[in-house]
């Protein structure tokens, strides 16, 4: 896959190095340096060194080439909820895999990317457990990736074993549990977490929550949630009932995107198995 961008370089521009000038575009060291050797940025038509200086009015222009090596799947079930030519965003199911791995190989977000967007690497800007839902966007080139890791906002929708009347934040490390390799536990020797949250309805002894994350730790939500008494519903790995429901109820509802002076905002519904806890 081939991506041509185009950028002018306005009177307040002029002089400007070209590798000045794209890094502040969002383009990394590694990014423009693989771009220099392919010769992938130009001025007008011919070769640009990311040190020649630029005169205003020029244009700009960076060729991203792109390859991909992941089994394409058109058959896999993922709506997509927004697509342009950078980014690809789709509302994900409970029990699909985002990454393609040993025992899910063609069933996964990456095979239906892979079918869709042939040709071009799989670049998830953020992973969600299999079992847990909602919107996951995928970059369609390096230069998207790169600016879209520090532009992607998202608001989690968990519901939990117990009533919350009031919201919090919960500021607790979080590091793999002694002889796992898949459970996390709060542990002072862990990362960095802080999860915030805000109760939405309270209801047959379950609680909907809105939440947000400072960080993004594996199973930070799960661990947070469980380590103040209150297990997200169906969530058997941290103490949840898993009676009404068999994966935990935890749902990526909302997502904001800003890219190319674009800001996108999205919404996913809960899904039936969700909903159906509270209604």
């Amino acid at each position: 896959m081939t991506r041509e961008l185009r950028f002018d370089v306005t009177p307040a521009e002029n002089g400007e190095t070209a590798g000045a000038f794209l890094k502040a575009r969002g383009f990394s060291r590694k990014l423009l340096s693989s771009l220099k050797a392919s010769g992938g940025i130009k001025r007008n038509g011919e070769i640009l060194r990311t040190v020649d200086a630029l005169n205003a009015g020029d244009t700009v222009t960076v060729t991203l080439t792109d390859s991909g090596t992941v089994i394409p799947n058109p058959d896999v079930k993922a709506e997509i909820a927004f697509q342009n030519a950078d980014v690809i965003v789709f509302n994900k199911p409970a029990g699909v895999p985002v990454h393609p791995s040993i025992l899910h190989y063609n069933d996964t977000l990456g095979n239906l990317y892979a079918a869709l967007c042939p040709n071009s690497a799989f670049r998830p800007i953020h992973r969600l457990d299999k079992d847990t839902s909602g919107l996951v966007a995928c970059a369609k080139n390096r230069l998207a990736a790169a600016v879209l890791a520090e532009n992607v906002g998202k608001t989690y929708y968990a519901i939990v074993d117990g009533e919350i009347t009031r919201g919090g934040e919960i500021n607790a490390p979080i590091g793999r549990a002694d002889g796992s390799i898949i459970k996390r536990e709060i542990r002072q020797d862990g990362q960095r977490a802080v999860t915030r949250y805000t109760p939405i309805l309270t209801k047959n002894g379950k609680t909907l929550l809105e939440i947000t994350l400072l960080t993004g730790r594996t199973h930070q939500i799960r661990v947070h949630m469980a380590s103040i008494g209150y297990p997200l519903t169906g969530d058997e790995l941290y103490g949840g009932n898993r009676d009404e429901i068999k994966r935990q109820a935890l749902h990526c509802g909302k997502m904001l995107l800003e890219i190319n002076g674009e800001r996108i905002a999205l919404n996913a519904e809960l899904p039936d198995d969700m909903r159906n806890l509270l209604y």
